[in-house]
């Protein structure tokens, strides 16, 4: 790979961090990200020459997490990468991030942004959401959040989101809450479910959860009720359960709610889930559920957590079968002949040949 020329647009001859990125951008970022990043600081600062795999060595990464971690600051704004018309890799501009959002490429403006990675087979988000109007949160000043986070309701709702995220809010978190209230006009209880909602789901990054919560905007959600429906439209995992146990009609809100604890209280993937179905369906036509549910429960209670670990409870069951049907047939015997009446006076007369 050819080396890359390096360049940053203002703040030349001294390395700084801007508080801009401090306050919005390094709060949501991992290690990788932000070691690449200020690596990028310190090396347009010094005159350095810099390519992939020097980057990669520099923090023994592979050259695709150094990649995957420029592309993440691309599309948060804070550098620009520049290509050949070979489409390869030749510059890489820090953009200056003096106070206003930096302005996106053309070709984002063009294009809707897909959901990131992490961002999996999430049931509340679309594959793409829009970018236009009201769903491009705000840059709110210090003054607005301020008056935001004075207000009684708000408070509450940040105390709610800190135990929910299980730490301090930074501005940028505070910010995105102001957006979902002040742009995409979500009730407190909506904010309050969406955040439970994406934490339940091991989302923590306000990103994801804006990208959340812009998508059921744009699908009229404005109650948890609502809200709640539009996850399960969007979750591939419910209607893969419910063809498993032969429905093809949208899961009701109670069986929406055991295929819930299936994944979550009990803790199972798919692959066990529809086990536990086709057995069901292969035991009874009715009450499909409660049965799967028995399955589940003491598979849970026996330690199952593979498919090869159903295969070992099937193997022990059929050893266990034998002496299993020999103790019920004795008790069959026993509860017949405690069952039946005698005449003991002809059984004594009998006996003494009377």
């Amino acid at each position: 790979m050819s080396r890359l020329k390096i360049c940053q647009d203002g703040c030349a001859g001294v390395t700084i961090v801007s508080n801009r990125f401090i306050d919005e951008f390094m709060p949501q970022a991992n290690d990788a990200q932000l070691k690449i990043y200020l690596y990028l600081l310190r090396a347009v600062n010094a005159g350095r020459s810099l390519d992939i795999p020097k980057i990669a060595d520099a923090f023994n990464h592979t050259e695709k997490d150094v990649m995957r971690a420029l592309k993440y600051w691309e599309k948060c704004g804070v550098l620009l990468l520049e290509y050949d018309a070979a489409g390869n890799l030749t510059g890489i501009r820090l953009s200056g991030l003096s106070g206003s959002p930096a302005a996106p490429r053309k070709e984002e403006t063009a294009a809707a942004p897909s959901v990131p990675e992490s961002a999996g087979s999430d049931p509340g988000a679309p594959d793409s959401i829009r970018t236009s109007g009201k769903e491009i949160r705000p840059s709110y000043s210090l003054d607005e959040l301020k008056a935001f986070q004075q207000k009684d309701s708000a408070a509450q709702l940040l105390f709610i989101a800190e135990q929910y995220l299980g730490r301090t809010l930074s501005p940028s978190d505070v910010r995105s809450i102001l957006f979902f209230s002040d742009r995409l006009h979500f009730s407190d209880d909506l904010i309050d479910y969406l955040l439970q909602y994406c934490v339940e789901r091991g989302k923590k990054d306000f990103r994801y959860i804006e990208k959340v919560a812009v998508s059921w905007a744009e699908a009229g959600v404005t109650t948890p009720a609502e809200a709640e429906k539009q996850a399960v439209k969007y979750d591939k995992t419910v209607y893969a359960v419910m063809n498993a146990l032969g429905k093809t009609n949208a899961p009701t809100r109670r069986e929406a709610g055991f295929i819930r604890r299936w994944r979550k209280d009990l803790g199972f993937e798919l692959p066990i889930i529809q086990e536990a179905c086709e057995r069901t369906v292969l035991a009874t036509d009715r009450h499909r559920f409660e049965y799967a549910d028995k399955i589940l429960s003491s598979w849970k209670e026996s330690g199952v957590r593979h498919l090869s670990d159903i295969a070992r409870l099937d193997e022990g069951f059929q050893k266990e079968k034998p002496a299993r049907q020999g103790r019920e047939r004795s008790a069959d015997r026993y509860n017949r002949f405690m069952q039946n009446s005698y005449d003991y006076d002809a059984l004594e007369k009998e006996l003494l040949h009377i």
